[in-house]
């Protein structure tokens, strides 16, 4: 089971990983040092933390995700409605739109989604 719980840094950090992977470990601290300006260490640091997590590994210096980015902000949707909402989806998407008027083409959107949803 992958931990979905990242702070703002780690989402950042996670971020640059997909965008740029595979990508050898050196290459990615030259990248953290330009985004993040962070040092070597700080780098190393993070992305042990999320080789842990179950995100991504690091074999031979090389960095690539054992996770997509779509993959992982899916159940990390999932896991919201789940925690927060009880597992409502409609909890949750009145939640959402509570304080948020939506567009004509917002709410065509959605309902092409439900209407797709239904057809399988």
């Amino acid at each position: 089971m992958i931990d979905m719980e990242l702070g703002v840094v780690q989402e950042r950090f996670a971020d640059l990983v997909w965008a740029n992977e595979p990508v050898a470990s050196g290459e990615l601290v030259k990248i953290c040092e330009k985004e993040l300006e962070w040092k070597k260490s700080t780098t190393y640091t993070v992305l042990r933390k999320l080789c842990e997590k179950g995100l991504f590994q690091n074999e031979d210096g090389i960095v690539t995700s054992l996770i997509s980015k779509e993959e992982f902000y899916s159940a990390k949707s999932k896991q919201i409605v789940e925690d927060s909402y009880s597992g409502s989806l409609p909890a949750f998407v009145a939640a959402f739109i509570s304080n948020k008027k939506l567009t004509a083409k917002e709410a065509d959107e959605i309902q092409k989604m439900i209407d797709e949803f239904k057809k399988n």
